[in-house]
């Protein structure tokens, strides 16, 4: 064992968080674990992963969820594609595997929404396949070792960085070594603050607490600034029941439920007209407080009306029970006590 992985490991085994996904070699719950957590903090994925194995507690449990339900366990969460892949990734299992994940590092790349790091995780937690698991988290802690000031989105920084921990990592000892990596660069040498180098295990060698430069990296390319979008919300109720539409099945958010949402910022004589237009007979309609969600590439900018309906007109309207069945994105969440009234 290196000097590196050594210091890595003993530090681990110290301080390491007491996290649900950790007293547990079952692929599949390794597996849920770190789909959830990608793009998502780690105390809120916990309830989300307790409720998600306890509606599904296998592969063959997930090939055959029914999608309504699956959107449901992940409502919350976002990037909604993650649970999407996970079920197209559960059916191959099935059909190919008698129901398992497949074990080695290889044949997890073939599944869809598993790439390099979720490969190497669950192919070094469960199997004890000797793969560095190389996320966000890692990259950080590599590039301040090595003080590498090459943009970790570069191709050339991912391969210097897994060259540097393929040197690294014991065969023997893959899992307590990955984990180990990733939970320096969540907590220590941690994201949008100043590294806390005096619990660093790796201080000695690393070249950005060498070269005072722990600030200075690692070093991201500049993100592209997010398109702005207008939408206006309409919360509206008829016979204490709420106007619901489901989504396309491709785009953002396809699959999911939303209040009848329209494209740009509309007055109330504009709401007014479009509900008019699809048979809605209006009986009074009161604005509400405007709201943003940000996306990845794209701001939501909302206005958002209550409309209190005389008849149904063209749409579709659910009481509480099977509106709670629904899964609504949660950008739509500062309108959400509005959708129903009150029990």
């Amino acid at each position: 064992m290196t000097d590196f992985a050594r210091k890595l490991i003993c530090w681990y085994a110290e301080n390491r968080r007491d996290l649900p996904w950790r007293h547990t070699d079952d692929p599949y719950r390794i597996w849920v674990s770190e789909i959830m957590l990608q793009q998502t903090r780690v105390e809120a994925v916990k309830p989300y992963y307790e409720r998600f194995l306890s509606a599904l507690p296998d592969v063959t449990a997930l090939a055959g969820a029914d999608d309504e339900l699956l959107n449901k366990l992940w409502q919350g969460l976002g990037y909604y594609a993650r649970v999407r892949n996970m079920k197209k990734a559960a059916q191959i299992c099935v059909k190919d595997y008698g129901g398992r994940l497949p074990g080695t590092y290889k044949e997890l790349l073939t599944l869809p929404g598993v790439g390099a790091y979720t490969a190497a995780a669950i192919a070094a937690f469960a199997y004890g396949e000797a793969h560095p698991a190389v996320d966000g988290n890692v990259k950080r802690v590599v590039s301040r070792y090595l003080g590498d000031a090459t943009p970790v989105e570069e191709p050339a920084f991912d391969r210097r960085a897994r060259d540097f921990l393929y040197a690294q990592i014991p065969p023997d000892r893959a899992a307590a070594f990955d984990q180990a990596l990733i939970e320096l660069g969540a907590t220590v040498c941690g994201p949008d603050r100043e590294a806390l180098c005096g619990g660093c295990p790796l201080v000695d060698g690393c070249a950005a607490f060498r070269d005072g430069k722990t600030t200075c990296l690692p070093v991201r390319k500049e993100k592209k600034e997010r398109k702005t979008e207008e939408r206006t919300v309409l919360c509206v109720v008829f016979n204490g029941k709420t106007a619901l539409c489901k989504r396309p099945g491709k785009g953002l958010l396809s699959g999911l439920w939303e209040p009848p949402t329209l494209e740009g910022a509309k007055s109330e004589n504009e709401v007014r007209a479009y509900l008019t237009a699809r048979g809605v007979r209006v009986q009074a309609v009161t604005s509400l407080p405007p709201a943003r969600h940000i996306f990845t590439h794209i701001v939501w900018e909302m206005k958002g009306y209550k409309v209190e309906a005389l008849s149904a007109g063209e749409f579709d309207f659910y009481g509480r029970e099977e509106y709670e069945k629904r899964a609504l994105p949660s950008a739509f969440k500062p309108f959400f006590a509005d959708l129903l009234p009150k029990r």
